[in-house]
């Protein structure tokens, strides 16, 4: 799935070590705001030093958020079941970068 906004907050990174594996990791959310007549938020998570680095995600900018959603199960303190949705960003684009892309050749005949 696709969502094109602005990004209107960016939360502090979480990290820590994987229980099963042993290994360090490192996610943080980010809100998007979609520019419809009534606008919407959606909070996605970027999971990945890697991917931090690599998307470089900032307050304010323009971006195509591609994600994958996720359910979670989770007991709450009441002893009660309850689901959570996850959205983790895959893919993010700048729409600048999509219109310095090169088209395809388009040789005049």
């Amino acid at each position: 799935m696709e969502i094109t906004g602005k990004i209107i907050a960016a939360l502090e990174p979480r990290s820590g070590v994987s229980q099963r594996t042993g290994s360090t990791w490192k996610v943080q959310e980010f809100v998007i705001e979609t520019h419809e007549q009534y606008p919407r938020k959606c909070c996605f998570e970027v999971f990945g030093e890697d991917r931090l680095q690599q998307f470089n995600i900032q307050v304010g900018e323009e971006l195509i958020v591609s994600f994958d959603i996720d359910a979670r199960e989770w007991t709450g303190n009441d002893g009660r079941q309850r689901w959570t949705n996850q959205l983790r960003a895959w893919r993010v684009v700048r729409p600048s970068e999509m219109a310095a892309a090169p088209a395809g050749n388009s040789a005049a005949a």
